[in-house]
């Protein structure tokens, strides 16, 4: 983060592209326009933009209180779903003479572009705008080069046919605003190439093009697919009652675990006070379906071993191949989230699969409790991550 002399240099900085002003504390659109441009920084300055709130067009301070509900606001811009890819940013409040200013800082995004309910916004001299088509190139060419997680790696052994057109029409319908769907003339390899799914330079998709829109996802990736087996008892020793591989596209497969889960999950009576009694399930859904979620996310795709999902008499277990991932430890999974995939993450994040980034586990920890199940429990070796759910015992 800057400091107050640096701070005192932007404000009368009145030519600078890194620097917006906005007087108001609750123009939230605003913010979040500014920082998904400086987030893309098709300038390609390589260091971060600045969200000045509380000083005015000309660079004096309006007079703002910068109060913790502001600061929390927009924290929360980066988390809540509607930047995409998630921008790196930190907040400051500094107290000068003539009234406070919040600072965000944003740094240059790695994976641009950076889309805002849908919408690209870049920095064009000291304003900014939405993109065009050849900003739009021009970013999806920073993210190749810049590229450096599996999922958005090109995948030389497919093309383009082996995709469903028809399944990235309907995301692009969610993730991209219609205006800008309706002005797009580009041929489908841009389109899908602005998305992260395709690779204009290698003329194939990514790993998340496959993984989301692949007719067989499993013929490139043979681990991409869950195991699902139900036993009778608490020991795998006992002969399945069910059992199915699922596997296809991401939606394919998460529903069909859904379907699945709503089969088996009973639900019984738990008497309730004076005489009115609760029809309580066995497991949460949304907690089962959030641990789930957090495995298809963070799972390890080069690895040939599936996602394993266990349901036994007492308990549930879901094993995730890969591991721990970045600055997450065994003592930190609680707080902490580093993204092994972070283009799968926005993606189940637009098709609404996951509400929020970085709280899957809280949540499903709190839907366990009220529910009266015990927490769940995690377990780390052989870069596999295990989590059990106990059941709810009336």
């Amino acid at each position: 983060m800057l400091t107050e002399e640096q701070l005192m240099g932007l404000l009368s900085d009145m030519e600078s592209d890194r620097v917006e002003r906005t007087a108001s504390e609750k123009d939230t659109d605003k913010f979040c326009q500014a920082i998904c441009a400086f987030a893309n920084d098709l300038p390609n300055h390589r260091i971060p933009g600045y969200l000045l709130v509380g000083v005015n067009d000309n660079g004096s301070l309006s007079g703002l209180n910068v109060t913790d509900q502001v600061l929390l606001r927009l924290g929360a811009i980066r988390s809540d779903g509607n930047v995409l890819p998630q921008p790196v940013m930190s907040v400051a409040k500094f107290k000068l003479q003539g009234g406070d200013v919040a600072v965000v800082e944003v740094q240059p995004s790695d994976m641009p572009p950076v889309r805002y309910k849908g919408t690209i916004w870049v920095r064009i001299g000291p304003r900014k705008g939405t993109a065009h088509e050849q900003d739009e190139r021009v970013l999806t060419e920073k993210r190749v080069a810049r590229a450096h997680t599996f999922d958005v790696l090109p995948f030389p052994e497919a093309n383009l046919a082996d995709l469903s057109i028809r399944l990235f029409s309907e995301y692009r319908a969610q993730v991209v605003a219609p205006e800008v769907i309706e002005a797009n003339h580009r041929a489908i390899e841009e389109q899908l190439a602005s998305l992260r799914l395709f690779d204009l330079s290698r003329k194939c998709p990514t790993t998340t093009g496959i993984l989301l829109f692949g007719n067989n996802p499993r013929y490139f990736l043979p681990g991409a697919y869950v195991q699902f087996l139900r036993f009778p008892g608490t020991s795998m020793t006992d002969m399945p009652v069910d059992q199915v591989e699922l596997s296809g596209d991401i939606r394919t497969v998460l529903d069909g675990l859904r379907d699945k889960f709503r089969a088996c999950n009973q639900v019984g009576m738990n008497p309730g006070k004076e005489f009115q009694d609760q029809l309580l399930p066995d497991y949460p859904e949304w907690a089962v379906r959030e641990l789930l979620h957090n495995a298809v996310i963070h799972r390890d795709y080069q690895s040939n071993t599936p996602i394993r999902f266990y349901w036994f008499s007492d308990r549930i277990e879901i094993q995730n191949p890969g591991g721990l991932y970045g600055e997450v430890t065994p003592e930190t999974i609680m707080s902490r989230n580093s993204y092994r995939n972070p283009v799968m993450a926005e993606a189940l994040k637009a098709m609404g699969y996951i509400n929020r980034f970085g709280f899957g586990i809280q949540q499903a920890q709190k839907l366990l409790k009220e529910n009266g199940n015990p927490s769940a429990e995690f377990s780390f070796e052989d870069r596999v991550v295990a989590v059990t759910i106990r059941r709810r015992t009336p």
